[in-house]
């Protein structure tokens, strides 16, 4: 299969090549999955869980990429709650082979379904951001109605969805950002004024497929909008990720047409 991978973890995103990998296989309680779409965070290049595995041993070069969107293809021994040819979405393991491919070996617990009206493209978009803003304010914010939240870079993928989240919780939502973002930060919806306490938490977002359940129905419903920035495909991938133009929102990958 064609993959996204980085060997040089000092070379960055200038790293990346796009490579020929073998195609994964289903361990126990794992799907395999056809990726459509895959999301990106360029900070994961940094992250310990893209170099090495549990144990701290080497283990590039390595496939990164967490959020994806896609079809089941396999199913492992044991493997419950998935049926092959069913359309998921869903966050990877730090630690495994990640989503800029075209296919990935993925613990079933992590998927969620994803509605057959939701395109791929809004289905990879929405892993990291949705679960993190969803897991900050309700999980470990403890967020109730009445209460300020303060959403740093609020016209970005994930302040946009801690605003949105925030405002239907009933909280007033104060949002930060660029001058040049204003517009688009206030059209997700923040209120003004200036937070009286603040409580900060350092957490590490987990998969859910509950959580993610709940973020796609507000999508379709209306109640959430995801931000996507910018589309590209697998082979424009290296070059997108590279380029010094600034973008605004999620970068999602259409790894099938």
């Amino acid at each position: 299969m064609k993959a996204i991978v980085v060997t040089d973890q000092a070379a960055g995103t200038a790293g990346m090549t796009l490579a020929e990998r073998p195609t994964p296989q289903a361990a126990i309680n794992d799907v395999v999955v056809q990726i459509h779409a895959s999301g990106f965070v360029p900070t994961e290049l940094t992250w310990p869980s893209t170099w090495t595995d549990r144990v701290g041993r080497d283990r590039s070069p390595s496939i990164p990429g967490h959020e994806l969107a896609g079809v089941v293809t396999a199913l492992g021994y044991g493997t419950t709650g998935l049926s092959i040819g069913q359309r998921v979405f869903g966050l990877a393991d730090w630690y495994r082979d990640g989503t800029l491919a075209e296919h990935l070996a993925i613990e079933a617990r992590n998927l969620a379904p994803l509605p057959g009206d939701v395109d791929f493209t809004v289905g990879a978009s929405l892993p990291i951001s949705g679960l993190t803003a969803w897991q900050g304010l309700f999980q470990h914010g403890r967020l109730e109605a009445g209460q300020s939240v303060l959403a740093h870079g609020a016209a970005g993928a994930v302040g946009s969805m801690v605003t949105q989240l925030a405002r239907s919780a009933g909280a007033y939502v104060i949002g930060t950002g660029r001058a040049a973002d204003r517009q688009k930060t206030l059209d997700f919806g923040p209120s003004e004024a200036r937070p009286v306490d603040r409580l900060a938490i350092d957490f590490v977002v987990e998969a859910d497929r509950a959580q993610l359940s709940e973020i796609v129905d507000r999508v379709r419903d209306g109640r959430l909008r995801t931000n996507i920035g910018t589309v590209a495909s697998l082979a424009d991938a290296v070059a997108t990720f590279n380029s010094t133009k600034r973008r605004a929102g999620k970068t999602v990958i259409r790894v099938r047409p």
